[in-house]
C-alpha cells in the first residue's frame, strides 16, 4: 500500500473537499460523526476519508461518515464524553488522552520503550494492543478497531536554544499534550511541562506562555511551528498513536456484515496512513529546514539515565500492572 506525492495530494484534496458535504446523494440509514483534532491534511484524516468513501459504497450507501478534524467538535475531553453519550459516534484519538478512563491506553507513550517503528507496529498489532484494546473497552465502554494509527516519534522544538543532553531541559517551560504519562516524562527529566490543547499551542508559543513543545516532525510542519520556533533537537522520545473509537451503542446496531466492512477499510486506511509517514517524513526535515529551523541530534543516553535515576519506568510498572508490562515487555528489552 505505497503511496507517491500525487497520490498523497489527491487524498488531501478529498479530504478538503469531505469537509465541506453535509448530507449523501441519497439519504443513509446510517449517519456518523468522526472527530478528532489533526489537521485535515493529516494523513490520518486523509485517509479516513478515503476509506469513508469505501465504506459508503461497500454498505450500498447505507453508511455515511463525516470526518470533523481540528477539534471542531470541541476539546479532546469533550470528544470522549461525546462518544461515550452517544452525540459523537466515532473519534481517533491517542492512547494518552483515555488516561483517566483506562489507564492502560497511555502505555504507548512510554519514554524510550519502542527502539523503531517496526517494534512499535509489532507490539500494537500483538499481543501489547491487544490487551490496551480489551482495557479501554472494559473501563470505557468504548469499540476499539484492531490497527493503531501512528502519529510518530516525537522531538522537541525551542525557541531559545538547543536540547543537546538532558540537563539542557532543566526548567524548560515546554508544552506537552494533555495526559498523565506525558507530564510525568518531562518531570522526570528536569523540565517545567505544561499541559495544553494542540489547537492553542501556536499562540501559547508566539506570546511565549511556554517556550518549547513536542510533536512529530510532521505536525510541527503542518502546524506552522517554524514561523514561532527556531530548533529542532531529535529526541524521539516518545511514540504517539490514535486508536479508533466506536460508540457501542452505534456498533451493536450494524449488524455483522456493516462491523466486518467498517473493520476492514478502516484497518487498510490505518497500515495506508503509517506507509504516508515514511514517504513524508523523508521530504518535512528538508522543509523545515530551508524554512530557517535548526536540527542537532541528542545524547539520548544522558535523557534514559535521567528517567532511571527518577525512577520512571518503576513508577510506570507499578501503574500498568504485570499483566499489561508483561506483554510490553515480549517485544522491547526490559526497561528500567
Amino acid at each position: 500500500m505505497s503511496i507517491n506525492r500525487t497520490a498523497f495530494v489527491a487524498g488531501t484534496a478529498a479530504a478538503f473537499a469531505s469537509v465541506g458535504i453535509v448530507t449523501p446523494a441519497r439519504a443513509a440509514e446510517f449517519e456518523l460523526k468522526y472527530g478528532h483534532d489533526l489537521p485535515v491534511d493529516h494523513p490520518i484524516n486523509v485517509r479516513s476519508v478515503q476509506a469513508f468513501a469505501r465504506i459508503n459504497k461497500a454498505t450500498n450507501g447505507r453508511v455515511h461518515i463525516k470526518s470533523f478534524p481540528t477539534s471542531v467538535l470541541g476539546s479532546d475531553p469533550a470528544m470522549i464524553s461525546q462518544l461515550r453519550s452517544g452525540a459523537t459516534e466515532m473519534l481517533a484519538m491517542p492512547g494518552a488522552f483515555l488516561n483517566a478512563i483506562a489507564p492502560l491506553a497511555s502505555i504507548e507513550n512510554l519514554a524510550y520503550a519502542f527502539p523503531n517503528r517496526e517494534t512499535v507496529f509489532k507490539a500494537m498489532d500483538g499481543d501489547l494492543g491487544a490487551v490496551i484494546r480489551d482495557d479501554i473497552q472494559a473501563k470505557g465502554g468504548m469499540i476499539v478497531l484492531d490497527k493503531i494509527w501512528e502519529n510518530g516519534y516525537r522531538d522537541i522544538t525551542t525557541s531559545t536554544k538547543p536540547i543537546k543532553t538532558v540537563a539542557d531541559l532543566s526548567g524548560l517551560k515546554i508544552r506537552v499534550s494533555p495526559g498523565k504519562i506525558r507530564i510525568d516524562t518531562f518531570q522526570s527529566l528536569g523540565a517545567a511541562p505544561t499541559p495544553i490543547s494542540l489547537t492553542e499551542l501556536y499562540t501559547s508559543l508566539q506570546t511565549h506562555v511556554v517556550d518549547a513543545q513536542e510533536n512529530p516532525l510532521l505536525l510541527i510542519s503542518q502546524q506552522k511551528f517554524y514561523e514561532v520556533q527556531k530548533y529542532v533537537s531529535m529526541s524521539d522520545h516518545i511514540w504517539s498513536g490514535y486508536w479508533t473509537l466506536i460508540n457501542p451503542d452505534v456498533w451493536n446496531k450494524f449488524g455483522k456484515d456493516i462491523q466486518g466492512i467498517i473493520s476492514r477499510e478502516m484497518a487498510a486506511a490505518t497500515v495506508a496512513a503509517r506507509n504516508d509517514n515514511v514517504f513524508l517524513n523523508k521530504s518535512v526535515r528538508d522543509q523545515l529546514t530551508r524554512r530557517g529551523m535548526v536540527f542537532n541530534e541528542v545524547d539520548k543516553k544522558s535523557f534514559k539515565q535521567k528517567l532511571v535515576d527518577a525512577k520512571y519506568y518503576q513508577r510506570w510498572q507499578a501503574e500498568f500492572g504485570p499483566k499489561a508490562w508483561s506483554a510490553l515487555e515480549k517485544y522491547v528489552n526490559k526497561l528500567g
